[in-house]
């Protein structure tokens, strides 16, 4: 059993029953607890009773889709939420990391893949409980305190998703430094994604969208062509 599985409780939200019965299982083996929901509407329900500590959702459900249950999920705690998703459009992806997804999984998927990004997504959890980093940044713009977790841009503050955030503090911590795509997907998502530079890309614009005066001319986090990222101080 993957001792990172054992004992977590797990909610897939699903109006696939054989799909949901499919998920249920694989977790179910590895020793953890297993929800299963229908619909949105029951996926919010479960989600208030059991408090989970991974949420497999479905984007596409009737009445309540996936994109309002993420998003009703985030006004209430940043359990980490793996996407199951027929989409490959980057505007999806966007809405995504808007409304806070943690990783997206598209449809047909096998087990070991489902597998291997839930225990990703939990360990990256459990790595943010335990940052004790004091690093901060502060110009006329831009205002960071990791060890807070506070982001203020333009005098307002800006919320993050809990990969914004690590990227960005992974960035931050190295500033000055090129960090290769590669180191980027080490740090930030873990070894199993060292062949998805896509997420770093994604990601990284998404991030200037929310933290740069003008992402199209980026200040802070700068394009080392063909190699990687740098954050820059100055």
């Amino acid at each position: 059993m993957g001792q990172d599985l054992k004992d977590k409780t797990v909610l897939v939200i699903d109006d696939d029953p054989s799909l949901g019965q499919m998920v249920q299982l694989a977790f179910t083996v590895e020793g953890a607890k297993a929800v299963t929901a229908g619909d949105g509407q029951d996926g919010l329900r479960q989600f208030y009773a059991h408090r989970p500590d991974l949420v497999i959702l479905d984007i596409r459900m009737p009445d309540i889709d996936g994109w309002e249950v993420l998003r009703q999920i985030r006004v209430m705690a940043d359990t980490p939420v793996i996407l199951l998703t027929t989409l490959s459009e980057d505007q999806d992806i966007v809405r995504g990391l808007d409304y806070g997804a943690d990783d997206f999984i598209s449809k047909p998927f096998n087990r070991g893949v489902l597998l291997a990004r839930a225990r990703a997504v939990l360990r990256r959890a459990q790595l943010d409980k335990e940052q004790t980093t004091s690093e901060t940044f502060q110009d006329d713009w831009l205002v960071i305190n990791l060890s807070e977790r506070q982001v203020v841009v333009g005098g307002e503050s800006v919320r993050l998703t809990a990969t914004e955030f690590r990227l960005l503090s992974y960035l931050i911590q190295n500033a000055g430094r090129v960090l290769t795509y590669n180191q980027i997907l080490d740090q930030v998502w873990g070894q199993d994604y060292r062949d998805s530079p896509d997420y770093v890309h994604v990601y990284l614009s998404h991030l200037r969208r929310k933290i740069e005066e003008d992402s199209r001319n980026p200040r802070y986090l700068l394009t080392e062509h063909g190699v990687g990222y740098r954050f820059a101080r100055d």
